[in-house]
């Protein structure tokens, strides 16, 4: 069932629901009035009734007679008059004495004064009449045929009225439900011609700030972060498909001439370097490819720990060491850990590696003496790491640029590289709330700084 036509179904629901409950109100307030009205009709006849008898002394039979001669074109009130004895005095009709009053009903009159109640439909009272020092018991009864008349019409009217309008919410609201979903339904339409061919479609959007106008730009949002990862994978396929065809075709090409034609065992072993070089160069490349991927993971199903940054700091720098000994790399502590807890980062060990011996790598194949050096400061809420070496430093131009994957800028010619080191570390501390930032002038050297909070 589609949604315009259940909120046609709640909102005829809802209106029938509010209809019956005032249709309810009115048809109650409306008997209980005819019925209050007519006992106040009773307790008039019997006091006119009473009145005519004891004090105009009118004549029994006249009373009589007036009564039956009203009684055949109208529903006359039936009067019977009493003494505190339960003599009765007068009677309009014996014959027909419609109420039987009862000594018992006799008695309840004279001790409360006024009664009133239905016998079968008829509506009865009982009043207490006094004249000259003495009570009299007066009841009266009689069929409001007139007012049940106009109930039933009033019935009548409220059921054909609520079908009627039944009918009429019904259609209004699926006009309704239409005309607000027509929206809905051209986004939908627009929606269906988008696909990865053309994502740089977009929804039309009002300006307004109703529901669908926000829907309308989150969506639009959605297709703005889609593009850019379609464009982001685009570029990292081919720029990954450049890296990876140029050392393979050089081990290829090595190998091919080594197989072609008898060399010596020094030409072999060079051969041999050269496809390791390049061997080695896929083995980082692969690596990083990984860890970049693992740092784009949902950040819920990578593991966190506390973990102590100097130890990860003396990993990081025992790695980088035991790859190239020539690399030198400081860490020098400027300030006092107070707290055990301003060590502890909240974190993954590998991932923060990672980062760290790229950024020590980055310092030493750029500076001419091959050294690093990193200066940890602890404060109240964070831990402040700069890497700093006095190497070849970045071009302003790259400064921009240089977290881009595979992204390499003028010092490419300086030293080997992919491109994936900083932009993966740049993920990685993001990936932990921290920042990354870096200073740098031209063949004066380079720091970055990194700042992830403590626990």
């Amino acid at each position: 069932m589609q949604i315009k036509t259940r909120l046609t179904i709640l909102f005829t629901i809802i209106m029938a629901t509010i209809l019956m409950i005032f249709a309810f109100i009115i048809y109650y307030s409306a008997t209980k009035s005819r019925e209050n009205e007519f006992y106040a009709l009773l307790k008039k006849e019997a006091y006119t009734k009473a009145n005519l008898f004891l004090n105009a002394q009118v004549d029994k039979r006249t009373l009589q007679e007036i009564y039956h001669n009203n009684r055949k074109t109208l529903n006359e009130v039936e009067v019977a008059i009493y003494n505190t004895d339960h003599k009765l005095l007068y009677h309009d009709a014996v014959d027909i004495d419609f109420v039987k009053e009862t000594p018992k009903m006799l008695g309840t009159i004279n001790s409360k004064g006024e009664i009133d109640f239905y016998q079968d439909d008829w509506q009865v009272i009982g009043v207490v009449y006094p004249y000259k020092g003495q009570k009299y018991l007066v009841t009266a009864a009689s069929f409001d045929q007139y007012g049940y008349s106009k109930i039933n019409n009033l019935l009548k009217t409220m059921v054909v009225v609520f079908i009627f309008s039944m009918i009429v919410i019904f259609l209004a609201g699926r006009i309704f439900s239409r005309k607000a979903f027509q929206p809905v339904n051209e986004m939908t339409e627009k929606a269906r011609n988008i696909s990865a061919t053309n994502l740089d479609l977009r929804l039309e959007t009002t300006g307004n700030k109703d529901e669908l106008s926000q829907l309308a730009n989150t969506f639009n949002d959605m297709l703005n972060r889609l593009e850019n990862s379609f464009d982001s994978q685009k570029s990292f396929v081919s720029n990954i498909s450049h890296e990876l065809r140029t050392p393979l075709a050089a081990i290829i090409t090595e190998l091919e001439l080594s197989v072609n034609k008898d060399r010596t065992n020094e030409e072999y072993k060079v051969v041999i370097s050269n496809a390791l070089n390049d061997a080695k160069k896929l083995a980082r490349l692969s690596n990083s490819l990984l860890d970049f991927a693992k740092a784009s993971y949902d950040p819920t199903e990578i593991s966190f720990k506390p973990v102590r940054i100097d130890e990860v700091l003396l990993d990081a720098r025992q790695q980088v060491q035991n790859y190239d000994h020539d690399y030198k790399i400081d860490l020098n502590f400027r300030s006092d850990i107070e707290k055990e807890n301003q060590i502890l980062v909240y974190g993954n060990e590998y991932l923060l590696k990672v980062a760290f011996v790229n950024l020590f790598e980055n310092g030493c194949k750029f500076s001419e003496d091959h050294k690093s050096t990193v200066s940890i400061i602890f404060g109240n809420d964070t831990i402040v790491l700069n890497f700093t070496d006095e190497g070849i430093g970045i071009p302003e131009n790259d400064l921009n640029s240089i977290f881009l994957p595979f992204h390499r800028g003028e010092n490419k010619e300086f030293a080997d590289g992919n491109g994936i080191g900083l932009p993966l570390t740049k993920k990685i501390v993001d990936l932990h709330k921290g920042t990354l930032t870096v200073t740098s002038q031209k063949n004066t050297g380079t720091t970055f700084t990194v700042e992830l909070p403590h626990l």
